[in-house]
């Protein structure tokens, strides 16, 4: 029987269950205990008012968006940061994770601020005719901020890890540049590309702290499910704010999960 250094598989699979359970599970239960008070008449009405359809739209059209940006331009900065040299690269890397280390808070003023009117970005997007603040666009601008880190960290070490002999003996063997990357660099890619937007969609799709402030929060139409439930929780409206959770925590759960099953996937696929 080989030994290994971590303790037998029932053991860990105890303290696993039961870390898991204080932390996650647990907590998680108590909002379908708490929404279960109001029966399921009252339930769909709660979770399913125009008010709330109209958050829950926003909410996924805009986490959609954001980590779909986040999938090109990530890809791309971590493509950047890996095949080249360049002065202050350090540097660069290092603002990438702005947004882990960055209060959403502080996150949120400084974007109004840059993107407002008269903001350095939004003073030229005025020109051009474009509001970026206090509407849909600055909520996605805000979501794809908050989610790019996600993209570049789950993408950069598949980029380190691949060898760039193989692109150098495809293109030695006829293949162009749009075959190198469709046959050797994105099957590599394609499973780290997958997980960063899961990632990145599901951070997006719970974001509070960038969104109040660039957001105006305007029911119906700027108002995303975080702020709605937070406004549901202010008007001391517990069953509603519950009964919204349990179908957002539904649907990330729902989405997650088809998104790793695709991961998957595509890992046997283009093994």
């Amino acid at each position: 029987m080989n030994k290994t250094v971590l303790p037998g598989f029932r053991l860990a699979m105890g303290y696993t269950i039961v870390y898991l359970s204080i932390l996650v599970l647990i907590p998680l239960s108590t909002l379908f205990f708490k929404s279960a008070g109001i029966g399921w008449a009252g339930f769909w009405a709660a979770a399913t008012s125009p008010r709330v359809m109209a958050a829950y739209r926003l909410s996924l059209i805009a986490s959609l968006i954001g980590a779909s940006m986040n999938v090109g331009f990530g890809t791309l900065v971590a493509w950047t940061l890996v095949r080249y040299s360049f002065p202050a690269k350090s540097i660069v890397d290092a603002i990438v994770d702005l947004p882990f280390a960055l209060p959403t808070s502080v996150a949120g003023i400084t974007l109004t601020t840059v993107y407002a009117e008269n903001g350095w970005i939004g003073r030229w997007l005025a020109h051009l005719g474009i509001k970026a603040v206090f509407n849909p666009l600055g909520i996605v601008i805000a979501l794809t901020f908050v989610g790019l880190p996600f993209v570049v960290r789950t993408v950069q070490p598949v980029l380190q890890d691949l060898d760039p002999e193989l692109e150098e003996a495809a293109a030695t063997l006829g293949a162009s540049r749009v075959k190198v990357f469709t046959r050797v660099l994105l099957p590599a890619l394609l499973p780290a590309i997958i997980t960063g937007f899961a990632l990145a969609f599901a951070r997006a799709l719970g974001e509070y702290g960038s969104v109040v402030f660039i957001s105006g929060n305007l029911p119906m139409h700027t108002e995303v499910v975080p702020l709605l439930i937070m406004a549901k929780l202010e008007q001391f409206d517990y069953s509603g704010a519950t009964a919204i959770a349990v179908v957002m925590l539904a649907i990330s759960f729902t989405l997650i999960l088809g998104v790793n099953f695709v991961q998957r996937w595509s890992a046997r696929r283009f093994a």
